[in-house]
């Protein structure tokens, strides 16, 4: 149980650090047949590399992604798929200051401690750069689901917050915004916002919420493996994320039950969905709704106060590139977690009954 697998039927095993020669991973378990848009994945990826826009880290990587296996002629072979990403533009001497010394609320102290050693460029492998293997791993893992479509974007930025019905967001307009805000003028805010809080040396969280459509009736298992537990497991896997709810979410708790139960309808929908689309931890048909939540960057461009490796007092500031805001970065990583999930869920409910979705 080392920690880099992710999946039971759809497996994901990633590999690399920040400032290691390269990063990615290797799928087990992807069905044969599938017709792959590369196109499409290397897409993903770019809404997720640094350096895409004035309020993310300048890190300049291409983050071109290459399979090494599994794939032939376009399609999957059923064989395990192998894909790699170089690293091209880490800059290793910005990290030698904090060789010795832990920055604080960063995994530097508890990676020491566990390991009793560690790779203190860019983090090593607890830098958010490997998330990109992720990225990959989620874009095939739409391609599979077809019909099932995931739409994530900032929901907030600090204080900043979207104030409208998620049925009302128009999600086709995520992409007009480096922030990846659906909305014009509060996307405006953010981006003003976090240069604002970098000019400052500071960071700031925000919140990513996602909705997922199409999802089948009867996914997810009782008890242990509710669909909304693995769910919470894959978004609280991704780096800097301190919260998750789905539906109502800590809101329901301020409601009476006479308005926060989901009637349900004729048609088997039901009359509204403070439930998430999930009941009982299986999904329900309507559409799956959660947010999360993401913690300022730990590392600032300024002096704070900390330990070395000796325990003597230090004080340490970050050097190098950084993002101050890692929310609209961490929107096609929210979307890919959440695909690996729902494509797991859909090839053991294939398994158990022979259902073609």
């Amino acid at each position: 149980m080392a920690g880099n697998t992710f999946g039971n039927f759809f497996k994901l095993t990633t590999f690399g650090e920040s400032h290691g020669i390269s990063i990615g991973g290797i799928i087990d378990g992807c069905p044969a047949g599938v017709k792959i848009n590369l196109e499409a994945i290397q897409k993903e990826l770019d809404r997720r590399k640094p350096g895409q826009s004035k309020i993310v880290t300048q890190r300049k990587e291409n983050d071109e992604v290459v399979f090494k296996s599994g794939i032939f002629e376009g399609v999957t072979t059923g064989t395990p798929i192998a894909f790699e990403i170089q690293n091209k533009d880490a800059k290793s001497k910005d990290y030698s200051h904090i060789k010795d010394v832990y920055r604080p609320s960063h995994a530097d102290f508890t990676y020491q401690k566990k390991y009793g050693h560690r790779d203190y460029r860019g983090g090593g492998r607890s830098s958010a750069r490997e998330t990109a293997s992720r990225v990959v791993a989620g874009a095939l893992a739409k391609q599979i689901l077809k019909t099932v479509s995931f739409h994530a974007f900032t929901y907030s930025v600090g204080s900043l917050s979207l104030n409208k019905p998620v049925e009302e967001i128009d999600f086709s307009l995520t992409e007009n915004s480096i922030t990846r805000c659906p909305d014009s003028a509060l996307a405006s805010e953010m981006k003003n916002y976090i240069k604002k809080v970098r000019k400052s040396g500071d960071t700031v969280g925000g919140v990513v919420a996602c909705v997922i459509k199409n999802v089948p009736v009867g996914l997810g298992e009782p008890v242990f493996d509710k669909l909304h537990a693995e769910l919470g497991k894959a978004m609280l896997s991704i780096n800097a994320v301190k919260g998750f709810e789905i539906g109502s979410g800590f809101e329901g708790t301020k409601m009476l039950g006479s308005q926060h139960n989901d009637a349900i309808l004729k048609n088997e929908s039901t009359s509204s969905n403070f439930s998430g689309g999930v009941q009982g931890g299986i999904s329900n048909g309507m559409p799956i709704y959660f947010k999360v939540a993401f913690k300022p960057v730990a590392t600032l461009m300024k002096d704070q106060k900390s330990i070395d490796v000796d325990k003597n007092e230090a004080s340490v500031k970050g050097k190098g590139r950084h993002d101050p805001c890692v929310v609209p970065r961490a929107v096609p990583i929210v979307e890919a977690m959440a695909a690996l999930v729902v494509l797991d869920y859909v090839l053991l409910h294939q398994a158990r009954k022979n259902v073609e979705f």
